[in-house]
């Protein structure tokens, strides 16, 4: 809670009640068996089925740990066989793909760029190190699920938090055909109770939208409000001895897409990491398979129907034929090589394939072997920056979004008005340079002022920090009086930088 009252950005009780006879949201709300019929229609839909799909092969749960050997058996009908060797190996080039996608967008943290120092350093409180983890984590879920969500809230303390919402467990309603507005939305999540000393999982249901959160328990596909914590509004604020719950003005969920259709990456994937596991596992099963390497042929033994033929030969590996010119019975040997040249190529394209269709990148293509110039580095890069693209277009809205209760916040809590204040958020990619070749562009280049050349230099993390540690060399070598110092600050000058200005 906070000490601050009226509250900006906040619509009191009194507001609610008036909004509640005209909203179309709130008719929806409070209509419990339209509620239950959502939250039903979400968990049994395909996008509820791929968000856990993209959370599962990312963990390693893939199909291929669920697959069984099965053989021809009566009437042409498959059925599984436990006698054969079924290994299940799993090689997880997707996990390996979603990881190096979020690390080469996120991995490093992002810079904020404005000409309002004040409101730099308000920022740096909210936008820490610990934002930069939870940021890293709603990249992976938009990659695994296409949507990460983010809840601005204040914590039992009063203090402003960001925190993140497992994708699986929202239901959005948009306000608009774009679905970039949420109007409200429903979480539905699982936590663990206590029966006397009997631990049980329980699941509860949220509903957030302008009016606060209301709070359920979903059972047998049921929502029954609870008793002891029916609902909430966002914020309690407080002056001296008075006490008012208030509501943002917009329903604090901040979506983060992949994409602007929400498609999760395991959806361009998901068949040639399938295809990956199969192959390698087909391989050890062969290789194991000594006995069905070698058929055995049978002369003058009585036959049988084809169906106990192929049944018999996939368990036996042995095939009863019948002489026709009625010689003596005998045993001959086919003999089948596996080649292992033809799994590794098959696994070499599956793999390929696999980063072409996930745009990622191959760390060792072979463009990097004897040449790895900045032609060639751009080269490997191409399609995992074109999707870095797509993605820092939709992430830089959603900032916009989450900025307008960051700005609520810091002037509720007297850390300046910055409504309307120019921000920049630069996504800090991190990608494998030639940093000889950039040191050398920067320092031939004549049209570049020191400050843009300290931002694009290589070596550079803080551009402000490297500004003053300049600047405190240049006035020891003034100090101590050989010249260098005066020299560099009248390249400065040429150069239209300001050694005033940190």
């Amino acid at each position: 809670m906070t000490n601050l009252f009226p509250f900006q950005g906040a619509i009191t009780d009194t507001e609610i009640l008036n909004e509640r006879i005209a909203s179309g949201a709130n008719k929806i709300i409070s209509n419990i068996k339209l509620l239950e019929s959502e939250i039903n229609k979400f968990k049994a839909s395909e996008k509820h089925k791929w968000m856990l799909t993209g959370e599962a092969y990312y963990e390693g749960d893939q199909e291929i740990l669920k697959r069984k050997r099965k053989v021809i058996g009566k009437g042409g009908r498959l059925e599984v066989n436990e006698n054969l060797p079924n290994n299940k190996i799993l090689d997880n080039q997707y996990a390996k793909l979603v990881d190096q996608k979020v690390n080469y967008q996120l991995g490093k943290p992002i810079t904020l760029e404005s000409e309002n120092k004040q409101y730099l350093k308000a920022l740096e409180t909210i936008f820490n190190r610990r934002f930069h983890r939870t940021l890293k984590q709603v990249g992976q879920d938009a990659l695994n699920t296409g949507i990460g969500w983010l809840y601005p809230f204040y914590d039992e303390n009063g203090e402003f938090t960001i925190k993140r919402f497992a994708p699986q467990e929202i239901i959005p309603f948009w306000k608009d055909s774009e679905r970039s507005v949420v109007d409200f939305a429903i979480r539905i999540y699982s936590t663990v109770a206590y029966e006397g000393d009997k631990e049980v999982i329980v699941e509860k249901a949220e509903v957030y939208s302008a009016n606060g959160v209301e709070y359920y328990e979903w059972f047998n596909g049921r929502l029954l409000p609870e008793v002891m914590n029916e609902s909430r509004a966002y914020i309690t604020v407080y002056d001296g001895e008075t006490k008012l719950d208030v509501n943002w003005q917009r329903v604090p969920l901040i979506p983060f897409k992949f994409n602007s259709n929400e498609i999760p990456l395991i959806r361009r994937v998901k068949s040639l990491q399938d295809g990956i596991n199969i192959m390698l596992s087909d391989f050890e099963n062969n290789m194991q398979e000594d006995a069905r390497n070698t058929i055995l042929v049978l002369h003058n033994y009585d036959g049988q129907d084809l169906g106990e033929f192929r049944r018999n030969l996939s368990q036996y590996g042995a095939v009863k034929v019948r002489s026709a010119d009625g010689a003596k019975g005998g045993v001959d040997t086919l003999t089948v090589t596996v080649n292992a040249d033809n799994y590794k190529a098959i696994l070499t394209l599956f793999k390929k394939a696999l980063i072409e269709n996930g745009r990622g990148y191959d760390a060792k293509d072979e463009r990097m072997a004897n040449n790895p110039n900045q032609m060639n580095i751009q080269s490997m890069y191409s399609d995992i920056e074109l999707d870095a693209n797509g993605i820092e277009t939709e992430f830089q809205a959603s900032f916009e979004q989450l900025l307008w209760f960051v700005n609520q916040h810091l002037a509720n809590t007297g850390q300046g008005d910055f409504e309307g204040e120019k921000l920049d958020i630069v996504f800090n990619r991190d990608i494998l340079i030639n940093e000889k070749e950039v040191v050398e562009v920067l320092d031939k280049s004549p049209y570049l002022s020191n400050e843009t050349k300290i931002a694009q230099h290589p070596y550079v993390k803080d551009v402000q920090l490297e500004q003053k540690r300049l600047k405190k060399e240049q006035q020891l070598e003034i100090e101590r009086g050989d010249g260098y110092g005066a020299h560099f600050m009248q390249i400065q000058q040429k150069q239209g930088g300001d050694n005033d200005e940190v």
